[in-house]
């Protein structure tokens, strides 16, 4: 992905939470939003060397960026995240849910320990920073949109395309867009809340690149979702005042070619 320089509007400097901002798609949202602007945390769990080399990277090109290390199954880590970036930035305009824990199972394999710890990080953690973003905005953004709030929930285009693999990580993401709905309703008019569903973006697990591609030439536009196509979307909804308790699906029209099996199985078809 291209990454362009950054530019700045001092007027009105935003700021966002990403977590999972260290690698992957996580990486690539913190690095776009820096490039349109924004000041950046780059949260982290065990990735410290990764995120402080995207917190360098946004430096090195104008930008300001923190990185703040926090496990999202601890409740007490999590309520520090966004009272930090206040601290740093002076505000927090967003939340981006990226982070998530990703787990195979079935239904003959299903335990309630794989599926509590799950929901710990893909459910509860975005939940609470949610709520944490509607404590940190101020009353006044009822009366005035500039200084309300948007939070970003990655959800997974499987929730319109659904097959039974991946149980425990299907239940929690679809635990999350309802949430999104839920707190889009209760959150108002302060803090907007709002999906996103990328399809298969980046290789995952011991699919080969030939593999890969082969997955994301079986979409309607023949190709998957890629990494600008997310980072677009997320700048899109955050910034998107009138778009709240929805979700956006990124992927190719991936949802559209029914499979019984996750895509991560197309490889042993």
């Amino acid at each position: 992905m291209t990454e362009p320089a950054i530019h700045h509007d001092r007027s009105r400097r935003q700021s966002v939470l990403v977590t999972g901002g260290a690698r992957r798609i996580g990486r690539a949202v913190a690095l776009g939003f820096a490039a349109r602007g924004w000041d950046v945390a780059v949260h982290h769990h065990e990735s410290k060397r990764e995120a402080q080399e995207v917190v360098e990277q946004i430096a090195t090109r104008g930008g300001r960026a923190i990185s703040l290390c926090a496990d999202l199954s601890n409740e007490e880590k999590v309520r520090q995240l966004v009272p930090a970036c206040v601290k740093a930035f002076g505000r927090l305009d967003c939340v981006l849910n990226c982070a998530s824990r990703f787990e195979e199972d079935t239904a003959q394999t299903f335990t309630y320990h794989l599926l509590l710890k799950l929901m710990e990080i893909n459910v509860a953690a975005p939940v609470a920073l949610a709520r944490a973003l509607f404590d940190a905005i101020p009353d006044c953004a009822i009366a005035d949109e500039l200084h309300r709030g948007v939070v970003v929930n990655v959800l997974d285009q499987k929730l319109y395309n659904m097959n039974p693999d991946y149980l425990s990580y299907t239940l929690t993401k679809a635990a999350l867009a309802n949430a999104t709905i839920a707190l889009a309703q209760a959150l108002a008019p302060k803090v907007r809340v709002v999906g996103l569903a990328p399809g298969l973006t980046l290789v995952s697990g011991d699919q080969t690149q030939e593999q890969f591609e082969m997955a994301h030439r079986m979409t309607p536009l023949r190709r998957g979702s890629r990494l600008q196509d997310i980072v677009d979307a997320a700048i899109y909804l955050a910034e998107a005042s009138g778009v709240t308790g929805t979700t956006l699906v990124v992927d190719g029209g991936q949802h559209l070619a029914s499979s019984q099996r996750d895509v991560m199985f197309t490889r042993f078809e």
